[in-house]
């Protein structure tokens, strides 16, 4: 035992209802209620009218989310924490409840409660989910796309920038905000977002309510196997070698090396825990969901990262911290 721990029994309990926690935020943002708290409704009379519930179901959900830290109490009136005004409030421009319908959603849920299967398995009991038409990929496309816009805003600087013509592939585009962020950095630049085509519907029309619509083409297919051609400037490489095994990302990472003119670079967005693989935190834990989501995808340290592009025929490799993102960016010239 660490000295200074007193056994605790009800941190098993709480650990597992932890679930409860998820099921009341996903349960409060599709009541709206911050919204409602936000417009001043504060009371469980008030909230109650406005969402069209129970006043008796308003007053227990936002007690709970109360003791959670969501919102705050006093008498009988609830009060929207700083955290909960900005990223809860459909008011708010950086509204973010979106995020729920996927992350708390029936593919993440059905997925985690599998893990027990998963670690016997050495991964995912099922690789349906990776399949082009499935479903997912668009609801991940349209739900994510409002948080991963600061996630770009704090990457794309480091290798998008001034008004040369740049040419950019951005590689599983989903809802393409990281391309669409790159010609907002550019106005010379000029991107193609690669994807599976239900998918890439939703990137061409975030492009269009960006206004950037006429500088953002399409390559449609598996990374794996479409052409990416060559001459590309910048290679963009967000949140996709989470899925696969090391030898995989070896193999794309030789293929965006060839398709890079001399000196061009990828540009790697991902969580990269340290190499104790227990720290930082979101990215450490992150492990934990490619381990049931996917069939052989992990997280993989600095280290691992610099081997695969140096085998790759990549130099010059470095880590960029994006603090205060959870993600980190990793660069390497081809």
């Amino acid at each position: 035992m660490t000295p200074g721990m007193q056994p605790d029994p009800g941190l098993i309990f709480n650990e597992l209802r932890a679930y409860e926690r998820s099921a009341a935020l996903k349960g409060a943002i599709d009541l709206e209620l911050f919204t409602h708290i936000d417009d001043g409704a504060t009371t469980p009379a008030q909230i109650a009218a406005k969402a069209k519930a129970s006043e008796r179901g308003v007053r227990i959900l936002c007690d709970f989310l109360t003791v959670g830290g969501h919102l705050t109490k006093s008498g009988g009136a609830y009060s929207l924490s700083p955290n909960s005004k900005l990223f809860l409030s459909k008011k708010s421009p950086a509204y973010l409840g979106s995020i729920s319908d996927f992350l708390a959603g029936d593919h993440q849920r059905n997925a985690i409660w599998q893990v027990e299967k998963a670690v016997r398995n050495g991964g995912a009991v099922s690789d349906e989910a990776l399949a082009p038409d499935h479903p997912m990929w668009a609801q991940f496309a349209q739900a994510m796309a409002p948080m991963m816009r600061a996630f770009a805003g704090a990457a794309i600087p480091h290798v998008v920038s001034g008004n040369a013509p740049m040419k950019i592939l951005d590689i599983a585009a989903g809802h393409g905000v990281w391309g669409i962020t790159a010609l907002q950095q550019n106005p010379s630049a000029e991107v193609t977002g690669q994807d599976w085509p239900t998918v890439l519907e939703v990137a061409k029309e975030n492009a269009q309510q960006a206004g950037v619509a006429g500088r953002y083409h399409t390559l449609a297919g598996s990374a794996f196997d479409v052409d990416f051609g060559t001459g590309w400037d910048v290679i963009l490489e967000p949140n996709f070698a989470h899925h696969v095994n090391q030898a995989d990302n070896t193999k794309l990472f030789r293929k965006i090396h060839a398709a890079l003119k001399p000196g061009g670079r990828i540009a790697i967005i991902e969580f990269v825990p340290n190499d104790d693989r227990v720290s930082p935190t979101m990215a450490a834990n992150f492990a934990l969901t490619m381990l049931t989501a996917t069939p052989e995808g992990d997280v993989y340290t600095f280290a691992e990262y610099k081997k695969m592009l140096e085998e790759a025929g990549f130099h010059d490799i470095q880590l960029v911290e994006l603090t205060p993102m959870p993600q980190r960016l990793i660069i390497g010239v081809a």
